[in-house]
Parts: C-alpha cells; structure tokens; sequence
C-alpha cells in the first residue's frame, strides 16, 4: 500500500507557492518539501489541519490511498 500526497495539485488550484504555505502554516519550506515529495514518514494533525484550513480543503484531497498489487 503507498499514500500518495497530492499537495501540489491543491496548491496550483489555489494559485499558491510553495514558500508562501509554509509560511502561513508555520513550517520550514523544507519540511514542506519533504511532505511534498512523499519523503515524510509521518504528519502531524495540526499540521494537516493548517493545511486544509489555508487551502480550504479536506484531508482527502491532499492524501490518496493506493493499493499495491
């Protein structure tokens, strides 16, 4: 099984950089960037949460469930 992070879709949806995210979550552009990649091993809630609240949208929309054959 593999998640998938879709961040960048939502933020080109939303017309936002990067940069400009983390900076209104309160993150490292680089801790970004390892979520981004799907690099993260982990995520905390209060940070999904500032994320979906910034790019108004839900959890779903950000992870994707992809079941390996």
């Amino acid at each position: 099984m593999k998640i998938i992070v879709n961040l960048d879709v939502m933020l080109a949806k939303r017309k936002m950089s990067s940069n400009e995210l983390a900076s209104k979550i309160g993150i490292t552009p680089a801790n970004l960037s390892i979520l981004k990649t799907g690099k993260a091993k982990a995520i905390r809630f209060s940070t999904l949460e500032a994320i979906c609240d910034i790019l108004d949208c839900q959890p779903g929309d950000i992870l994707e469930f992809v079941k390996e054959d």
